[in-house]
């Protein structure tokens, strides 16, 4: 008999049952498809030693006029923009102290320095930077006091703690994410230190990590239940997100359900973002809002689910409004200038916006609107485009060119000119393994050299993003694998993609074949299994006596690279594997593999756990010989 050639349709398929699935593949880990074949995924290297302190939630690159590389970072505790690989912490100050309003206390042998300043407004994790402190003498000196600190505890609403430490910029003490100072004991008399003149300023609270459901006052939307009545719902407070868009060489950023925000770039990586609000001339500018973009095609500042024109600082979930043209500041709709606002009359929030190069798409949390530049008088309009639409979080779109693609609440879409639902071969093995607690965490993000879509999803057991499942436009293909990423972006005006890690890193994607988090890098385990392959009619038992691999190791850097082909053959579907089970080491000299197996059907599974190696797996092939027997 000939040999048989090994090919499956390209993807993984989880809905349908192992056996009935024959001829595809039914699992994976860390591969994807090229031109139908199966390949293990390109590794990863820190894009800089330096690392930030938080989760990361967002980032967004773009170039200065002098032509510096530029990266927003927006996390849990901070804001910064990485450029030459440091990371500047740009994170707006929300009060400044007088003089004198900051006092501290210390205890002998102790480095624990208790602050006191009225109303101080802060949360234990929160940054505070003292300045104007004097210190004679002891252990701690006036410079150890005249710097950044993260608040230990908060005592009461006038007192919080701090631990002393050691003169060092934060930068200096952030090591793998994490906040490192090192402590220093108080050697002298108990009691006041510090001087009568210290000035303490406060950054901006730091955000949630992870959502938080409750029940009580304020729980549920407004108007669910009787004035004055404890709500029974269950309501989930937000996570530290950030939206952000560059308007020329600056950046205008803004938290989730909080203030929108300005940088300079012309002022330098030293200076901090400052309120948009508090520019020289702004003009009814927004204070709150649930996202913002800078429409590219007119130049538009675009604040969704904010505060209308004359709301006075109360959020409207579903409203929309827009700056004059070419103005950060300009916000006041009158007959000289194209700002205006609008509300979508859909829905009770806005839950995202995502630009195309056509229009911007707007979701609420149960449909859709096309948003599109008109020009004057109106400057924009809005259609609703699809109702009974949902989207599962506020960064699971992404956009690749004109279409959109997202994830919903049960199900996977897209937008080309109308909302199709996108047929899924893995849809169970991932919405009945996801933590819908942790949904706003879920981060779509595009691999366009790859022709892939991302989204990187908490498993049921994980309130950390820890599992990916990808859509592959071009193959019209899934897979899915393991991988704990916050943050993704395209590559372009960086060489490679760029993802944000929990360990405090950002990571290239796509660069070398290896687990650069470790040093020395590791490998990365892939592997692709198929479903069972049969004789005829699955009627028949089968001898295979020879394999032909076909496994390609493209470029890899290894001297000798290897992968492993396991066969493994059974009589009967969904049974355990019996031990007929043959494990060949492909080499890249590799001709045929001399076997002696037999069997109802048989799987093929490639896996590799050498660095420096990848491969791609092209027509196996093996001889089979029925034996006869039913």
């Amino acid at each position: 008999m000939p040999f048989t050639k090994l090919q499956f349709k390209p993807g993984i398929n989880r809905e349908t049952t192992f056996y009935a699935n024959e001829g595809g593949w039914y699992d994976g880990e860390k591969i994807r498809f090229r031109f139908g074949m199966p390949e293990k995924i390109g590794g990863w290297v820190k894009k800089t030693n330096a690392s930030f302190l938080g989760k990361c939630r967002a980032l967004h690159p773009w170039v200065s006029l002098a032509g510096n590389k530029y990266l927003g970072v927006g996390t849990t505790e901070k804001y910064y923009v990485e450029t030459g690989g440091a990371f500047y912490d740009i994170t707006p100050i929300r009060a400044t102290t007088a003089a004198g309003d900051v006092t501290f206390s210390a205890t002998n042998g102790s480095s624990t320095l208790t602050v006191s300043d009225t109303a101080h407004g802060a949360v234990a994790g929160d940054y505070v930077t003292f300045s104007g402190a004097v210190q004679a003498t002891g252990s701690i000196t006036s410079a150890m006091l005249n710097q950044e600190y993260k608040i230990d505890s908060v005592i009461d609403d006038n007192s919080y703690t701090v631990l002393a430490r050691e003169v060092a910029t934060l930068a200096e003490i952030t090591v793998d994410g994490q906040y490192t100072p090192t402590e220093v004991t108080w050697d002298g008399t108990t009691g006041a230190i510090g001087g009568s003149a210290t000035v303490g300023a406060y950054q901006i609270n730091i955000g949630l990590d992870t959502a938080i459901f409750g029940t009580g006052w304020g729980a549920g939307p407004w108007g669910s239940d009787g004035w004055g009545e404890a709500s029974t719902a269950t309501v989930e407070t937000s996570l530290r997100l950030w939206s952000h868009d560059n308007f020329g060489e600056d950046l205008v950023f803004n938290i989730r359900d909080g203030e929108l925000y300005y940088w300079d770039a012309s002022s330098g990586v030293s200076s901090r973002a400052v309120a948009l609000d508090s520019l020289s001339g702004a003009t009814d500018t927004p204070v709150i809002a649930k996202q913002v973009i800078v429409s590219d095609r007119d130049r538009h500042v675009i604040a969704f689910g904010c505060d209308p024109e004359l709301g006075g600082g109360v959020q409207d979930p579903l409203a929309i409004r827009f700056s004059s043209q070419e103005s950060l500041t300009d916000w006041a709709t009158t007959a000289t200038n194209t700002a205006g606002q609008l509300r979508i009359g859909s829905g009770s929030e806005i839950v995202a916006a995502v630009e195309t190069r056509q229009q911007i798409l707007v979701f609420t949390d149960e449909s859709l609107y096309a948003m599109q530049y008109l020009g004057f008088p109106y400057t924009f309009g809005i259609n609703l485009i699809s109702e009974n639409t949902n989207i599962i979080g506020p960064n699971s779109a992404v956009a690749v060119d004109d279409a959109v693609f997202w994830m919903g609440l049960t199900e996977f879409y897209s937008f080309q000119g109308s909302v199709q639902r996108m047929p899924c071969t893995v849809r169970d093995f991932v919405f009945d393994d996801i933590n819908r607690e942790q949904s706003e965490k879920i981060i779509c993000g595009l691999n366009s050299e790859n022709a892939e879509i991302w989204w990187y999803y908490c498993s049921s057991d994980s309130e950390d993003l820890d599992r990916y499942v990808i859509y592959n436009y071009q193959e019209q293909a899934w897979y899915y694998g393991t991988l704990s990423r916050t943050a993704w972006v395209d590559r372009g005006i960086n060489d490679f993609p760029i993802a944000a890690a929990p360990d405090g890193y950002l990571y290239e994607h796509e660069r070398g074949f290896d687990d650069g988090s470790t040093n020395p890098p590791t490998a990365i385990a892939a592997n692709i299994q198929s479903s069972p392959i049969d004789i005829g009619e699955g009627d028949q038992f089968m001898f295979i006596t020879r394999v032909l691999p076909d496994v390609n190791f493209l470029n890899s850097s290894s001297g000798s690279p290897t992968a492993t082909l396991t066969l493994t053959a059974r009589n009967y579907p969904q049974t355990s594997d019996t031990g007929r089970t043959t494990d060949i080491t492909v080499t890249s000299a590799q001709k045929q593999n001399q076997v002696r197996m037999r069997g109802r059907n048989v799987e093929l599974k490639v896996a590799s756990t050498q660095t420096a190696t990848t491969w791609r797996l092209g027509a196996t092939r093996i001889d089979l010989r029925p034996d006869g027997r039913r």
